[in-house]
């Protein structure tokens, strides 16, 4: 085949692509692959050559038209691969049709272009969202790939989505011509998106709305806003795949009200990937640098738009790099519920764990405060976490978190701090955005726990670099607190335990201190 795909191959391949499978990547020598010269002015089967359809992929015409041919092309033959062989194809928006599977080969690059001459992005939809979301999350059209109401759909690589003409921010994410996301999916059912490398995604990298099964593997994003965000969708996993965004969130699980009803997101997997938080197109360029100092986002979260709430969330092995932690969070009403985090890995990081209830209620009236419960966090490393931010759990007064249990965790923070530098009654705020940055410098270097009821913590050491003259752990209107075999380090004259309003705490087989029993604590320092 020299340097070119054959036919029988390509169609085999779009027959796959378009009823979900993987498009398979090209082996050795294939970095121009594409239909055979004898072929080249023509397409057989289900195979749409984006170039025999007008595509130039000079990286100067504008080749969104032409691609979106193809793209018909295919879905009026009943569905097939839509190929861009290599080359950079600047684009406006491209429509996704049902069962297309759009492949970019080894330098391909799909390259959003900025607006001119009166040309540019769709317009976002009329009517779309309401008042609880911001534009981005409410709006889709105005991508630079987007689909809706369709079914058995694949975006595969190896080739690259440069969003580099996309806006990311502001008033100018609702202007006329301009693109805020690189991919955006609504009402969409049997969604792959694969082995492709997406540089500056705009707002959002990847943002589905009400997707189910839908699948996320060997994907890589260096971004400037948020990576991937999963919005009311059931039946996802994410897999193998990495995401750079020092500026925004890296995967974010959320279930706002962007469809105008309460949807969970449930049913979702996140194992195999890395986030991070390095200098904007450093991970892509392999140079990984990174800005002095803690502040980067880069993190797993789930939660700042929590209507509809999360139910039976799984994420393990997964690295942590210049960022923050983890962020589990529900603040809208929505239930979030049986997650389970297992075998992390964090370095430098901003707050490990961050696990907040809260009544922000940004959406109709009349519902209740959520609960957060049934959590299992087990076998994590972060080493050189930021001092001022310890792990943290906190519910409000009247709603506890409830049933976490915290296993296996080394949790090393730099230290160097005092009482003095923290807030020592850091305020409620029930309804506030939850960060984790949102209580200030807080009054332990270990765990802050305040409002919770049925909190376990086994085998978890608690450790600093420089001296801390903080409590390593604060407890603060909490219930049925366990703490079996925990490690501590301990300055002179300072407790290990700062307890106050406390029902019920068994600690056992720990140093420095060792065993204590309590049916009820008003004060106490241990």
């Amino acid at each position: 085949m020299g340097e070119s795909l054959s036919r029988r191959r390509l169609v085999t391949w779009g027959a796959a692509g378009a009823a979900g499978a993987a498009l398979p990547l090209v082996g050795p020598g294939a970095a121009h692959a594409g239909p055979t010269d004898n072929e080249e002015h023509r397409d057989n089967g289900h195979v749409f050559n984006v170039r025999n359809f007008g595509a130039r992929g000079d990286g100067v015409a504008i080749d969104s038209d032409a691609i979106n041919r193809a793209i018909d092309a295919a879905a009026k033959s009943g569905g097939g691969t839509v190929y861009l062989p290599a080359g950079t194809y600047a684009s406006y928006s491209i429509r996704l049709k049902s069962n297309i599977a759009l492949y970019l080969a080894q330098n391909a690059t799909i390259l959003g272009a900025v607006p001119a001459n009166g040309r540019g992005y769709d317009p976002a939809e009329p009517g779309a969202g309401n008042p609880f979301q911001d534009f981005g999350h409410s709006h889709w059209h105005n991508s630079l790939i987007w689909g809706e109401n369709l079914t058995n759909i694949t975006v595969a690589g190896p080739g690259t989505i440069d969003g580099k003409g996309l806006v990311s921010g502001g008033a100018a994410e609702s202007a006329p011509l301009n693109g805020n996301k690189a991919i955006s999916l609504k009402l969409c059912r049997n969604v792959q998106i694969r082995e492709i490398t997406i540089l500056n995604g705009g707002h959002f990298g990847i943002l589905p709305t009400g997707v189910d099964n839908f699948r996320i593997d060997s994907v890589v994003i260096d971004t400037n806003r948020d990576g991937i965000n999963v919005d009311c969708c059931k039946n996802v996993r994410i897999s193998n795949t990495t995401v750079n965004s020092p500026n925004d969130d890296a995967i974010v699980l959320k279930s706002s009200f962007a469809l105008n009803v309460a949807r969970a997101t449930e049913n979702v997997t996140i194992d195999n990937c890395m986030v991070s938080g390095y200098d904007l197109g450093t991970l892509y360029d392999g140079t990984f640098k990174t800005a002095a100092g803690f502040g980067r986002t880069g993190r797993i979260k789930f939660g700042t738009e929590s209507n509809g709430g999360f139910r039976n969330i799984a994420i393990s092995n997964v690295i942590f790099e210049f960022c923050r932690g983890l962020a589990l969070e529900t603040v809208d009403g929505g239930l979030l519920e049986d997650v389970t985090i297992s075998n992390i890995t964090m370095r430098n990081v901003q707050m490990p764990i961050f696990m907040r209830l809260g009544a922000r209620m940004r959406g109709p009236a009349g519902v209740p405060v959520g609960s957060l419960r049934r959590v299992s966090i087990s076998n994590v490393i972060a080493h050189n976490a930021d001092p001022r931010y310890p792990s943290t759990i906190a519910g409000i007064p009247g709603h506890n978190v409830e049933d976490v249990r915290i296993s296996n965790v080394r949790h090393h923070t730099v230290g160097g701090l005092t009482p003095a530098d923290a807030v020592a009654d850091p305020p409620e705020i029930e309804n506030a955005y939850p960060e984790p940055t949102m209580f200030g410098t807080l009054p332990a270097y270990g765990f802050f726990v305040r409002h919770a009821n049925g909190v376990t913590f086994d085998n978890v050491e608690v450790r600093y670099e420089q001296t801390d003259t903080r409590p390593a752990v604060v407890l603060r209107h909490v219930a049925d607190v366990d703490a079996h075999h925990t490690r501590a380090d301990k300055a002179s004259g300072v407790p290990t335990f700062l307890i106050d309003d406390l029902d019920g705490f068994i600690l056992s087989d720990s140093r420095p201190v060792a065993e204590a029993r309590r049916d009820h604590v008003d004060h106490e320092e241990l």
